[in-house]
C-alpha cells in the first residue's frame, strides 16, 4: 500500500500526519510513503528527515494524491471547501479528522466520489483502541496549553511567593470538565502551584482529579444521567442543567482563573458561564475557554480572540494545537499509524467490518455512508 501526506490546507495549521520516524516504522512494516515537500516543515520535520526515514518526496499536492492508495490527513475536507473532496480518486481512503456530523455535505460528496474515509474522531473509548485515540492526544496537549496561557494571563503569580516584600498567595484555578483535556490542565496548574478545584457532571471522575491533588466540587447525579456508553459527559435535562449553572455560579467568586474544557460528542459547546456569571468573577481574572473551537462554554467566548468583560479576561484559543505542532505531530502520527497497521497489516489492505474499532470509525465505503447518525441526518434533508 502507498500512503500519501500531504501539506495542510487548513488556514494556520502546522501539524503534518506522519512524522519521520513513524515513516520508518511503517516503512518497515511494508508500506511505501509518498510526501508533498514541505508537508512537514512548519511542525519542525524538514524534507530531509523524510527522505532519511525512507519516504519519496513529490513536489506538489496533486502529485502525492494521484499516486496514493491512501492519504493521512490532519483535518479532511469540510462544508467550507466541498470541493476538496473532488481531489481524492474513486477507490482512494483518507484518514483525518472530519467531524461528519458537522459537515453532511462533504460526506455526502466524498461517499459519492466512492471515497472510503476513516474519521479520527470516531476511535472508540476501548481499551485495544488507546494507541489510536487522537482525541486523547489532542485533548492533553490542549488542557496543558491551556494552563500555561492562564498563567501567562493572569496578573498574578500561580504560586505561593514567600518574598522580602511579604507572602503571596497562590492563584485559585477552578476547571470545569474533568475529560482528558481538563485532567491535563488540573495537572499543569498544580505543577506551576496553583490551588485548583474541578467540577465535572460525571462523578466518576472524582477520584482522577483528588488523585492530582484537586478538590472535587460534586453535584449530586446520577451516573447515567450524566455519561453515555463510552463514558463521555452527555447533555444533561434542563432541570440539571439549572443545576450545573447555580453550582457553577457559586464557585466563581473564589476563583482568579476559570478553564472550561467541556464538549458533547458530535454537539455544540453547552454554555456553563454566562455573561451574568461571568460578574461574579474578581476583577482581573480570566477564563480560558479550550471549548471555544465548538463555540465555547461561557457565553461572552469569541473563538479565536480575547476580549474583556467586566473586568475579566476571556481567552478563546482556537490554534493551541497548531503552537504546539512539534508533539502534537508526533502523538497524531502514532495514532495514525497504529490504526493504519490495523487496516493493513504488512500493508495490505484488510477492512474487517468485524473489527469494532475499523466499523465505528469508518465513515463513508464504496458509495455508501456507515456512520449512522450522519446517514440518519442526511436521509432527514440535514444536507440542504
Amino acid at each position: 500500500m502507498k500512503v500519501g501526506v500531504v501539506r495542510e490546507s487548513t488556514p494556520g495549521e502546522r501539524r503534518v500526519a506522519l512524522v519521520p520516524e513513524v515513516v520508518k516504522k511503517l516503512a518497515e512494516s511494508g508500506f511505501e510513503i509518498v510526501v508533498q515537500a514541505g508537508a512537514g516543515t512548519q511542525a519542525g520535520f524538514p524534507d530531509v528527515a523524510f527522505s532519511e526515514a525512507g519516504a519519496h518526496l513529490l513536489g506538489t499536492e496533486q502529485e502525492v494524491l494521484g499516486t496514493a492508495d491512501l492519504v493521512a490527513k490532519v483535518n479532511g475536507p469540510s462544508d467550507k471547501d466541498v470541493a476538496e473532496a473532488a481531489t481524492f480518486r474513486p477507490g482512494q481512503t483518507l484518514i483525518a479528522f472530519l467531524s461528519p456530523s458537522s459537515n453532511l455535505r462533504c460526506v455526502a460528496a466524498l461517499a459519492e466520489r466512492q471515497v472510503t474515509v476513516f474519521a479520527m474522531e470516531l476511535i472508540p473509548r476501548i481499551t485495544r483502541a488507546q494507541s489510536m485515540d487522537a482525541l486523547s492526544s489532542m485533548s492533553t496537549i490542549a488542557g496543558y496549553k491551556g494552563a500555561l496561557l492562564a498563567a501567562d494571563s493572569l496578573p498574578k503569580f500561580f504560586p505561593m511567593l514567600m518574598t522580602a516584600a511579604g507572602t503571596l498567595p497562590p492563584a485559585k484555578v477552578l476547571v470545569i470538565g474533568a475529560g482528558v483535556a481538563g485532567l491535563q490542565a488540573i495537572a499543569t496548574s498544580r505543577r506551576l502551584g496553583a490551588i485548583v478545584e474541578a467540577f465535572d457532571v460525571r462523578p466518576a471522575v472524582k477520584e482522577q482529579v483528588e488523585s492530582l491533588g484537586a478538590r472535587f466540587v460534586q453535584m449530586q447525579l446520577k451516573v447515567d444521567d450524566a455519561e453515555d456508553a463510552s463514558g463521555y459527559a452527555k447533555e444533561v435535562s434542563a432541570d440539571t442543567h439549572v443545576k450545573e449553572l447555580e453550582l457553577i455560579a457559586s464557585r466563581l467568586p473564589k476563583n482568579d482563573v476559570v478553564i472550561t474544557t467541556a464538549l458533547i460528542p458530535g454537539r455544540p459547546a453547552p454554555v456553563l458561564i454566562t455573561r451574568e456569571m461571568v460578574k461574579k468573577m474578581p476583577y482581573g481574572s480570566v477564563i480560558v475557554d479550550l471549548a471555544a473551537p465548538n463555540g465555547g462554554n461561557c457565553e461572552a467566548t469569541i473563538p479565536g480572540q480575547s476580549v474583556e468583560v467586566d473586568g475579566v479576561k476571556i481567552l478563546g484559543p482556537t490554534s493551541l494545537l497548531s503552537d504546539m505542532a512539534t508533539d502534537a505531530s508526533r502523538m497524531y502520527s502514532k495514532n495514525v499509524a497504529e490504526l493504519l497497521l490495523l487496516l493493513a497489516p504488512g500493508g495490505q489492505m484488510k477492512l474487517d467490518l468485524e473489527d469494532q474499532i475499523l466499523r465505528e470509525t469508518l465513515v463513508t465505503h464504496e458509495g455508501r455512508i456507515y456512520h449512522e447518525p450522519t446517514r440518519l441526518s442526511l436521509e432527514k434533508g440535514g444536507s440542504s
